[in-house]
């Protein structure tokens, strides 16, 4: 069995991934909160570590492995949304739940073992609370319920910061009632008009940090293999789960390995709202294939910062474009089904090397471009697949990708047109032909002649 390493957050050092049971790898990766589109940055972490979920079945057994990705259905910003647009909660929170999990299918990201929503698990909720009031981490403050950060001697071992620290690099809520500043809520008093839950301390609702904490120990254990999140979480999100997870449960550790993925950049510079630089994965997938956008992802390592450019994505295209031209002109050859390489799947076992796994993928299309007989072409053809699937890559029919999304074109039309300058060129009216041909260029139609026929591809 090939040995992972992983950079682990806790340690600030990349280390081999034992985990606590072979026969039962676990992984938790924080969700998104469902109060409007997602952004770039809601994909890019996603498909890392749909990466890491694909090489964990590979290396483990796809039955040995246990995935979860949450959905925060219930928080402060969706509650914004509600009375900016005046819809009610659930409308918001159900229509932005699926706008995601179309993105992530656009983007070929597997399904988790589990996608559990926050409101579906309060009870367990509660019952952390309880655990912290009871153990002396948590006390009860004019309807609020907060942990008691002074109760944790190391508290901030996950991201390696002092208490002057955090303190000053996160939005901290000022509030009279807390003993200490950075402490933070565990639950919160709602109005009337507000989500909320009966419970020993009133009406009201988890905070953010909790939710996590519950529904990771609920369907994986009071201690799991991998937590996952963007970069952005480490501070204080992470922070604050190993905090109430640790304590609330005597003698656990939580999760073993803490897996970070790089901050988003636009143009080398952080995406935000107010720089007019934001996009949300809709926008983008509106106009460049959603595979395109995945091929991009994984040319940066999982945990450096990403820098995200047109240029860029038109790049991707171009890669996938020979790609698949490769497998167009092997359509007709029978591949059976591989494993993937030993080398691709090393690769990817030193940390996730997505960068020097692609790598072997363009000299895999370059040796079935040269291959000769069909033999060697559905060997080359073979092992592509199977490596370029490990990677969540070249999963569409070829001649799909070149002729874009259904309903992209009117495939019919085009298929006349190109009739219509068979019949021309049977008539020796060349100068038809080639109008039909440049007529269908300049809508992004591309002609291929050979001695079977004409096909089209879109540019």
């Amino acid at each position: 069995m090939v040995d992972i390493y992983l950079t682990n957050t806790l340690t600030r050092r990349k280390e081999k991934f034992v985990p606590i049971d072979a026969c039962n790898v676990r992984m938790y990766v924080c969700g998104p909160t469902v109060y409007d589109r997602a952004h770039l940055g809601n994909g890019k972490t996603p498909v890392a570590f749909d990466v890491l979920y694909r090489l964990l079945r590979q290396v483990y057994g796809a039955e040995q492995v246990t995935y979860v990705s949450n959905i925060t259905d219930v928080d402060d910003k969706i509650l914004n949304k509600h009375k900016e647009t005046g819809r009610p909660i659930r409308d918001i929170t159900e229509q932005t739940y699926n706008w995601y999990i179309e993105d992530m299918k656009k983007l070929n990201v597997l399904e988790p073992n589990y996608r559990p929503r926050a409101t579906d698990y309060i009870q367990e909720m509660i019952e952390i609370v309880k655990r912290l009031l009871d153990n002396g981490h948590a006390y009860e403050a004019e309807g609020h319920v907060l942990f008691s950060v002074d109760s944790m001697p190391k508290y901030g071992y996950l991201s390696g910061r002092s208490m002057k620290e955090m303190l000053a690099g996160a939005r901290i809520e000022v509030a009279d009632y807390k003993k200490n500043p950075a402490d933070f809520v565990l639950w919160k008093p709602s109005d009337a008009d507000q989500p909320g839950w009966d419970s020993p301390w009133g009406y009201g609702r988890p905070g953010w940090h909790l939710e996590c904490s519950a529904m990771s120990s609920k369907l994986l254990g009071n201690d799991f293999d991998i937590h996952g999140g963007g970069s952005d979480l480490i501070f204080p999100h992470h922070e604050n789960e190993c905090a109430q997870s640790c304590c609330a449960f005597e003698g656990s550790k939580f999760a073993n390995y803490w897996v970070h993925s790089g901050m988003l950049m636009i143009d080398g510079v952080k995406m935000s709202k107010s720089l007019g630089n934001f996009f949300t994965l809709d926008e983008i997938l509106e106009k460049f294939p959603a595979e395109a956008l995945r091929l991009l992802f994984l040319t940066t390592h999982y945990h450096q910062p990403f820098n995200f450019t047109t240029e860029g994505l038109q790049q991707a295209k171009a890669t996938l474009d020979k790609f698949y031209n490769a497998l167009l002109k092997v359509s007709d050859v029978k591949a059976e089904v591989v494993e993937p390489s030993s080398r691709v799947v090393e690769a990817l076992a030193d940390d996730l090397n997505t960068p020097l796994a692609l790598s072997y993928l363009h000299e895999e299309v370059n040796q079935l471009n040269k291959a000769q007989t069909a033999e060697e072409q559905a060997g080359c053809k073979a092992q592509l697949l199977a490596d370029a699937g490990l990677l969540g890559l070249l999963w569409q029919n070829p001649e799909q990708w070149f002729k874009g999304v259904a309903g992209d074109f009117d495939e019919a039309a085009i298929e006349a047109k190109i009739a219509e300058r068979q019949v021309a060129k049977k008539n020796k009216d060349y100068a038809l032909a080639d109008k039909i041909r440049n007529e269908l260029k300049e809508q992004g139609i591309v002609l291929e002649d050979s001695p079977s026929g004409t096909t089209w591809k879109k540019l």
